[in-house]
């Protein structure tokens, strides 16, 4: 018999109750620095090293905790290279694919901007540092409802509404970030944007490839520059009508 075994009790019991009680409480401090060093990684190893380097957005980035921003059963995986799902078919964009539309819609301090899908708020908080002006739609009460917690304090505004109809009572706005794939721009939210005016989105090419692209208006028209493969979730309003051939 093992010294410290009880008479009459499992090995396997005695075990599982001394770890438990050896196992440390979690500590508030630990966990938090351990996000600002997953942020860390995230910037240095991900976006970084593929061309994601302006300093205005980078200074962004490290100031906006985007584990707030997820679904708490998958904080821990909040920096990974992967985007997370939140429900109704929609997704906190990949850190990467959120990189190149932010860096390539080159927000300045001017800028007014509608941000079109804004569930949680994480692409909304961080343009809320960078223009001095930052509307925020969604459809989704529930993501709305999560996205006017994240954004208390910031300089954003939450508003709700079809993504499809943009939110005209704020326009016209120099820039527009679609956060999800489109396959095609309805003419209300073009309406909405400056002459000259930037939409950023993952456009879905004629190909069936996401790419991150930056279009500019002119006229009543937008025309869309690639900029890099990337993914996004296609927002439904967003799609092209099915036409049917007989």
């Amino acid at each position: 018999m093992l010294p410290w075994r009880v008479p009459g009790q499992k090995v396997q019991g005695v075990f599982v109750t001394i770890a438990a009680s050896l196992e440390p409480a979690p500590d508030a401090a630990f966990v938090a620095g351990s996000d600002v060093m997953a942020r860390e990684a995230m910037i240095e190893s991900q976006l970084k090293p593929c061309g994601i380097i302006d300093a205005r957005l980078i200074s962004a980035l490290y100031a906006v905790a985007r584990e707030d921003f997820v679904p708490l059963s998958r904080r821990a995986l909040a920096y990974s290279d992967s985007a997370h799902p939140l429900g109704e078919g929609r997704e906190l964009m990949q850190p990467l694919s959120l990189g190149y539309l932010l860096q390539a819609a080159a927000a300045e301090p001017g800028d007014r901007v509608l941000v079109i899908g804004a569930g949680t708020g994480y692409a909304t908080a961080i343009l809320a540092r960078l223009a001095a002006t930052v509307t925020a739609l969604e459809c989704s009460p529930a993501l709305a409802q999560m996205a006017r917690a994240n954004l208390a304090g910031t300089a954003a505004t939450l508003v709700e509404g079809p993504l499809e109809a943009g939110w005209a009572a704020a326009a016209p706005y120099s820039l527009i970030l679609i956060d999800g794939a489109i396959e095609t721009l309805p003419p209300s939210v073009i309406a909405q944007l400056a002459e000259g005016g930037r939409v950023a989105a993952i456009l879905v090419g004629s190909d069936g490839v996401s790419r991150a692209a930056l279009g500019k208006k002119h006229g009543q028209s937008v025309r869309f520059e690639p900029i890099a493969v990337a993914g996004g979730a296609l927002l439904s309003p967003f799609r092209k009508p099915v036409v049917f051939q007989f």
